[in-house]
């Protein structure tokens, strides 16, 4: 999720403008968007034209911006759209003020919302803004005879592939290594940074020697085995009640803090394009020279702002940085990258070139 924009709408409501980028995004949309809400966004709708200027075509497609009070929501998984329904209140043609009308939200729209967030919206709306440099992981799942591939999605899992073949040793060691062909082919065509190997027995390993061989490029983002009770749902329904996923995200996204954290210290210690503490981050933030902004996550709590120790809002210049093309990592407390951070005063960014 991209946050666009931050701000207050009528009645003191809050306004926030965002783009989801993921379907995962849409998901955690339909648990914010409430009857009653306002939701603004571009849409096309059907218009029956009748008068002097024009015939009647039985209606045709126009583009309108149009601002909803949101009366019902569904996320359509499968369509990859979340569906949001209700009554036009403002319109760029006021002749629809008044009708009923559906949104279709699809990733990489720009939306706004109007409503009076609660605690646990506004915190899933923060954490799917996170959420979007999660690594993408996939599971794969190997039995005798079968295999399956799952990816990962906030929402749950879905199933990408399921393999079967007849497996054996000796004469039938040939079917055996189709079997983990098939689960190679699959798995060079999934998007995921990390892969999870799981199944009971030793057949996982084989098939892990066996990528290992002839498909090195996966094998090499296999980051952990795990031993389960079968393949399929039951055998991901296991990986994911151990953590398993959980403990690759960590790990990749230690890996990524830490590789971020050694090039800025790196460029400090040289006095090439880099800064950190607030003023100064906020002043290269506002000149369009961060390329990256590095922010510990306990900074964009509100109540850090108010301690005193900060005269700028980081929520602020995260927008200002994102408003001028740069990319924002937020770290984690809780991992080491994200303590050497908080050192050099929880926020500094890399530059796009040196400002005196």
């Amino acid at each position: 999720m991209r946050i666009v924009q931050r701000g207050h709408g009528a009645e003191g409501r809050d306004r926030v403008t965002l783009v989801p980028e993921t379907v995962d995004d849409l998901w955690h949309l339909s648990h914010v968007l409430e009857p009653g809400d306002l939701v603004e966004g571009d849409t096309t709708r059907r218009i029956q034209r009748n008068d002097d200027q024009m015939r009647d075509t039985g209606g045709e497609r126009e583009h309108l911006h149009v601002t909803l009070e949101v009366e019902d929501v569904e996320f359509a998984r499968f369509a990859n759209r979340l569906r949001v329904g209700g009554v036009i209140q403002h319109c760029s043609m006021e002749d629809q003020i008044g009708l009923h009308h559906t949104i279709n939200v699809e990733t990489h729209e720009e939306l706004t919302i109007e409503k009076f967030l609660k605690p646990d919206q506004r915190d899933r709306i923060e954490e799917a803004a996170e959420a979007t440099d999660a690594p993408d992981v996939a599971i794969a799942t190997v039995e005798e005879g079968e295999a399956y591939v799952h990816t990962v999605q906030q929402y749950g899992t879905d199933e990408y592939v399921s393999l079967t073949a007849p497996t054996g040793k000796g004469e039938y060691a040939q079917p055996r290594d189709r079997l983990f062909e098939e689960l190679g082919s699959a798995l060079q065509h999934v998007d995921a940074e990390a892969i999870i190997m799981a199944g009971p027995g030793f057949t996982k390993r084989d098939a892990l020697d066996y990528l290992t061989e002839e498909y090195p490029e996966v094998a090499e983002k296999v980051t952990t085995t795990v031993d389960t009770s079968g393949a399929g749902d039951r055998g991901v329904h296991e990986v994911l009640k151990r953590g398993a996923v959980e403990e690759v995200q960590d790990q990749t996204r230690i890996a990524r803090e830490s590789e971020l954290i050694d090039e800025l210290t790196e460029r400090i210690a040289t006095g090439e394009q880099a800064t950190y503490g607030v003023e100064e981050t906020a002043e290269a933030a506002e000149f369009g020279a961060v390329e990256t902004l590095l922010v510990v996550d306990d900074r964009l709590r509100t109540e850090r702002q108010d301690e005193g120790d900060w005269e700028r809002d980081a929520n602020e210049i995260i927008e200002t940085v994102e408003q001028k093309g740069g990319d924002v990592v937020v770290f984690s407390s809780e991992f080491a990258p994200g303590e050497q951070l908080s050192n050099l005063g929880g926020i500094a960014a890399l530059l796009r070139y040196r400002i005196q």
